[in-house]
């Protein structure tokens, strides 16, 4: 079997020889050699000191490439080796494989569309249908990876808020407490203020209180002396009165005495103790 690879590499590679010197023949011999005994990374070595150039040397080189776990030189190489000598349908094939392992589907597919279109193949169609649901599968985690980095950045952006809530909250009652303080202070400021000033003008009603009073006990007192000047003083003119009425009876009395002295009687009496005369009565005979 190993000697049927040997065989199929060598043959593939004929188209090299033609044009090669010696030394690319013993050195394409070489690099087949360790291919076939999975001697990647020496066979794409030899194969890369090839001094001509062709397509086929650069396809040899992908494989070895691609078989040594390099995807990345062994797009490069199978690229490079559309031409003369090489199965277009296997190179894009091996192209697609390539792109596949890197886990670039979108490319693998483009190129296993592209193979097929030269002729159908079993094996290019399967790997075109397993890239397109790898691809979804893909798209799918990708979805779920941004929804999840999403979700993580609405947390932390929830979270930021959360905590700067909690920090304006907090700065929030710092500030109310300062105010509720500085409103006592002033309440406190403002009490003491209208208790002074209530006081002053408890004082200064009680002060009016004692004046109204004083002025009240003056006014009594004048009034009691006025009310006792007064009594003395009508008491005085009905004294006076008296006594003028008195003196008016002893000068009538004299009068009278002086006329009875001479012999006279009077027809007319007077009441001794008023001005008033008396009047007569008509019963009454006079003297």
């Amino acid at each position: 079997m190993r000697a049927m690879i040997l065989f199929f590499i060598l043959y593939f590679s004929c188209f090299m020889v033609a044009n090669a010197s010696i030394t690319d023949f013993k050195t394409i011999r070489a690099a087949s050699e360790a291919y076939v005994g999975k001697d990647y990374n020496k066979s794409s070595r030899l194969y890369e000191k090839l001094e001509k150039e062709g397509a086929g040397k650069h396809y040899d080189l992908g494989n070895a490439y691609y078989k040594s776990g390099n995807y990345t030189q062994a797009v490069k190489s199978f690229k490079r080796a559309k031409g003369e000598g090489v199965d277009e349908l296997q190179r894009l094939h091996n192209l697609g494989n390539s792109y596949f392992k890197q886990k670039k589907f979108a490319y693998a597919i483009k190129a296993y569309e592209a193979a097929l279109k030269y002729r159908e193949d079993k094996d290019t169609r399967f790997n075109l249908e397993l890239a397109k649901k790898q691809r979804k599968k893909q798209e799918q985690k990708k979805k779920k990876q941004q929804k999840k980095k999403q979700q993580k950045k609405d947390k932390k952006k929830d979270k930021k808020k959360k905590q700067q809530n909690k920090k304006d909250q907090k700065k929030n009652k710092k500030k109310d407490n300062n105010k509720k303080k500085k409103d006592k202070k002033k309440d406190q400021k403002n009490g003491e203020k209208k208790k002074n000033k209530n006081e002053k003008g408890k004082k200064k009603k009680e002060k009016q209180k004692q004046g109204e009073k004083k002025e009240n006990q003056k006014k009594q007192k004048q009034d009691s002396k006025e009310k006792s000047g007064q009594k003395k003083g009508n008491k005085q003119p009905q004294k006076a009165k008296q006594e003028r009425q008195k003196a008016m009876a002893q000068k009538e009395l004299r009068k009278l005495m002086k006329k009875m002295g001479n012999g006279k009687m009077p027809t007319l009496m007077y009441r001794a103790g008023g001005g008033k005369k008396a009047k007569r009565s008509q019963d009454v005979n006079p003297w």
